[in-house]
This record gives structure tokens, C-alpha cells and sequence, in this order.
């Protein structure tokens, strides 16, 4: 967490906020947090302007002027929310970008996250994102169906790689398989052509569907005006272990794939 539905809605909220605020202030209370190094990184992003976000798989991209881009790794815990000028900030808050209106702040419980300062050359470089596979919807189901033939991994193992498809994670590969009928342990190339098409359609169905709902808030995940998602509402097998399931009424079993906690249905999804 956060996935690609709750980055792309982080970015939709935010973007009606700051594109052109300059930023004219910037207080880092933890120093791991950012690179390059404090001093450096307040010292080159003060007196900047957002120009536009941009989403690359799980990651966030702050566009801004002097040629400047600021990549956002959320990691488990990680929130960029925008206030408006007096409003008290949340809890964990370890990063504050001054706005000549309102501010965007950083607040992560676990101090995973990164928030890294980059020229924009940098961009297409970056470790991070240059390994990147294409995002679901950048496959054709043909294209989709060839990657799975061409592998033996377990299936949500070969879905949660980021180098191979990126965007996807946890409870989203859940309930995916589940809407397709698909074991998460059974192997990518034993699908046939027709269960590949479907999964890749179930895929960014459901991707689509958490994108409208503003994502899943299963743990501490909100968007960019700290609002919670409603798509958790929607989940027929993600965090509903033991509840019986919502076709065939059998407990949902819990298992670990790829070392993911990981919700099945063993009658629906053989």
C-alpha cells in the first residue's frame, strides 16, 4: 500500500491544488526522509512551482520549474496531503512544503517512504523506474497472454513483480484472481489464451473500478486531501479471511504466495 489506484487518486486530488503554488518554505523533521541531503534539498526546491504530477506504476512525480522533479516513494505508509492555510496537520507529519497557498505535507508512520529531488533528465534513469514493466492497461490482452505463456512462476507471484507488470500489488492480484476464477498458485503459462484475455479485462476492471472509488483504506491510506477511499467496501476476498465467500459461501482461506499474505476462495478459484 498504497497501489496504483490509490497513487493515480492521490495525484487526481492533488493536482487541483497545485499546479502553479510556489513553494516558499520547506521543514524537514526527518532527515532519512529526503534526498539529497536536507540542506541541499530545501536549499534547490525553495522557490520552485509545481508544474503538473505524474504517475509511473506505485510512484509519484511533482513536476517542477528549475528543471526539477520531486519522486515520491510511499512505501507502506507513506501520505502527501494538501491543507489549506490553518488547518491543524495529521499525525506523523515529517515533511512540510510551505505554498505561497496552503501547504503539502508528508506524514508516514512507518518512515519507510522517500521523498527524492531530482533534474528531470534524472527521471528516465532512476533505478526505480527505469526497471518498471508497462501498467496493465499499456498491455493488449495478445501481448498480456504471451507474458503469461511465457513464464512458469505462480501466477500472483508473476503479477506482483513490478519489472514484469507494474502497479499491481496485494489486494489487487487478490481480487483480480478471485474475479476470475484463477488460483493464485497456479502457474502463469497453464492458463490458456481465453483465461488470460478474461484475467487481463478482470485486471483493469478492477483497477478502473478502485480508481472511481478513490482506493482501498485498509490500513492508513488517504488521498490528497486526506480522504479515505470506499473501494474496501467492495473487496470479496482481500482482509476477509474466514468470512464465507460471496459466491459459494466456503470460508475465504489464507495462504503466503510470493511471501504476500494472500485470500482465496478453494472451491471458486481451484
Amino acid at each position: 500500500m498504497p497501489e496504483l489506484p490509490e497513487v493515480e487518486t492521490i495525484k487526481r486530488t492533488l493536482s487541483k491544488h497545485l499546479p502553479s503554488r510556489q513553494i516558499k518554505g520547506c521543514e524537514i523533521r526527518l532527515p532519512k526522509l529526503v534526498l539529497p541531503a536536507p540542506e541541499e534539498f530545501s536549499r534547490t526546491v525553495v522557490g520552485q512551482k509545481v508544474l503538473e504530477l505524474e504517475r509511473r506504476g506505485k510512484f509519484l512525480l511533482l513536476h517542477l520549474s528549475g528543471n526539477l522533479s520531486l519522486l515520491c516513494h510511499f512505501r507502506l505508509t507513506g501520505q502527501l496531503i494538501y491543507l489549506p492555510d490553518g488547518q491543524e496537520e495529521p499525525p506523523h507529519t515529517h515533511l512540510r512544503f510551505i505554498l505561497d497557498q496552503g501547504n503539502l505535507l508528508y506524514a508516514d508512520l512507518r518512515q519507510f517512504g522517500k521523498l527524492e529531488l531530482l533534474k528531470r533528465e534524472e527521471i528516465s534513469r532512476h533505478p526505480s523506474l527505469l526497471k518498471l514493466g508497462p501498467e496493465p492497461w499499456e498491455l493488449t490482452p495478445e501481448t498480456f497472454c504471451q507474458l503469461l505463456q511465457r513464464s512458469h512462476r505462480q501466477l500472483k507471484a508473476l503479477l506482483l513483480d513490478q519489472s514484469v507488470i507494474a502497479g499491481l500489488g496485494n489486494i489487487y492480484v487478490d481480487e483480480s484472481l478471485f474475479r476470475a476464477g484463477l488460483h493464485p498458485t497456479r502457474k502463469a503459462s497453464s492458463l490458456s489464451p481465453e483465461e488470460a484475455v478474461k484475467l487481463h479485462h478482470i485486471i483493469c476492471e478492477v483497477l478502473k473500478e478502485a480508481i472511481a472509488t478513490g482506493g482501498s483504506s485498509v490500513r492508513n491510506y488517504v488521498d490528497g486531501e486526506g480522504k479515505s477511499g470506499t473501494f474496501q467496501e467492495r473487496h470479496l476476498v482481500y482482509g476477509r479471511r474466514g468470512q464465507p465467500c460471496p459466491r459459494c459461501k466456503t470460508p475465504i482461506a489464507y495462504t503466503t504466495v510470493a511471501s504476500r499474505g494472500t485470500h482465496f476462495c478453494p472451491v471458486c478459484q481451484k
